[in-house]
């Protein structure tokens, strides 16, 4: 029987421990796809270090999605506070052993995910990486339910236009997405 306080269920080392044994492997799979590998084990010691010292903050039933924002955090300072790495200590390539890697190296695919928008990336990686959906993807993106759906609705209609365009000469302009990075040139449209 789970003991409760005036604000809900009792938070301690027992709630913890099942906090930990259930989303760890997520957390840090969400981890390593965003931040190097050397770094992904310490980055998400330190979302579940934020977990325990917040604990009365994690919403009942969206936990996981409690922890993928915070992840989201954490890597961002980490990245502002990252120092440049020197050339000769970078890898020769990426790991491959990840599937949603290997799924991502299909120039194809690559090619329709870059004309995207950061946001309809944000979007359909947490739904079909991180398996959100509706309430859990809403938290996440701060957005109401049918706000989270028809993002993620319109999300998949821009990869689908994306895919189905025929190749051409530069990145094509799906109507409705924002760039997903700006590389300091521009393209004129005919």
């Amino acid at each position: 029987m789970t003991q409760t306080s005036p604000s809900g269920p009792l938070r301690d080392s027992e709630w913890f421990e099942g906090l930990f044994r259930t989303h760890a492997r997520d957390v840090f799979r969400f981890v390593v796809r965003r931040a190097a590998r050397d770094d992904a084990d310490d980055l998400t010691a330190e979302v579940f270090t934020t977990a325990w010292r917040r604990r009365e903050d994690v919403p009942e039933g969206f936990e996981l999605a409690w922890l993928f924002r915070t992840a989201g955090f954490t890597i961002a300072n980490h990245h502002r506070k990252s120092q440049p790495v020197p050339v000769e200590t970078m890898p020769e390539e990426g790991d491959h052993s990840s599937p949603e890697l290997l799924v991502m190296e299909d120039l194809e695919v690559r090619a329709a995910f870059a004309q995207l928008g950061a946001r309809d990336q944000q979007i359909l990686l947490l739904a079909a990486w991180e398996g959100l959906q509706g309430e859990a993807l809403a938290s996440v993106l701060e957005i109401s339910r049918s706000g989270a759906d028809a993002a993620l609705s319109r999300a998949r209609s821009r990869l689908r236009q994306a895919w189905d365009a025929p190749a051409q000469d530069g990145p094509a302009v799906i109507e409705g997405a924002a760039p997903a990075r700006s590389t300091g040139s521009t393209t004129q449209t005919k």
